[in-house]
């Protein structure tokens, strides 16, 4: 039975544009945003060697219906796989002297819920006024939720970031569940470059 935490065999995989080309080397912005850990986080201001930010369009929610068609929409699905991928490997990441977070457009109240769900051990931020993302252009998808009203969420795509800059994007991300194994491999290969 396919659960949020398992992705469908037949998921289809997002085409590669070049809608996230232009944010290699940008500078991130000074914009605090509302974490599920209770705080607000500028990610300028985070202390960490490398932060890790991974961009999702929407976690599901048990017993709340999914946007109509969200398995065939490419990119859509496989949230919360994602997440759950990011905490297996926390520990393993952390250790490289980095903080994850995850973004989205939606609120901390929706986001807490999946947080809590999932025991993740990292934030989630809420990007509801979508100033980060006008800031950097994120890439973005429109759908309609089962109530027929648009929802704009942003694709899925993964950022580190260094020294307050994009040092490495990953887009499209495919399959969802194994962003947090690519992400560890490329920073333990930068990580030990830099230490040599």
């Amino acid at each position: 039975m396919t659960t949020y935490e398992s992705l469908p065999d037949s998921l289809p995989e997002p085409v590669a544009d070049d809608a996230a080309d232009h944010l290699l080397g940008l500078r991130i912005p000074s914009i605090s945003l509302p974490a599920t850990s209770g705080k607000l986080v500028d990610l300028t201001k985070v202390q960490s060697k490398w932060i890790v930010l991974y961009v999702y369009p929407m976690t599901g929610q048990p017993g709340v219906d999914l946007p109509e068609g969200w398995d065939n929409i490419p990119g859509a699905r496989g949230c919360t796989p994602q997440a759950c991928s990011f905490r297996d490997r926390f520990t393993e990441i952390s250790k490289l002297d980095v903080s994850i977070f995850g973004l989205s457009v939606q609120d901390t109240e929706y986001q807490q819920e999946a947080a809590t769900r999932l025991n993740l051990p990292f934030a989630l931020l809420s990007d509801c006024d979508r100033a980060l993302g006008r800031a950097l252009n994120l890439p973005a998808m429109s759908v309609m939720d089962s109530q027929n009203t648009e929802l704009n969420l942003y694709c899925r795509l993964t950022m580190i970031i260094s020294d307050r800059t994009i040092a490495h994007v990953m887009y499209p991300v495919f399959p969802p569940d194994q962003n947090a194994a690519e992400v560890y491999a490329w920073l333990d290969l930068h990580s030990r470059s830099q230490d040599s």
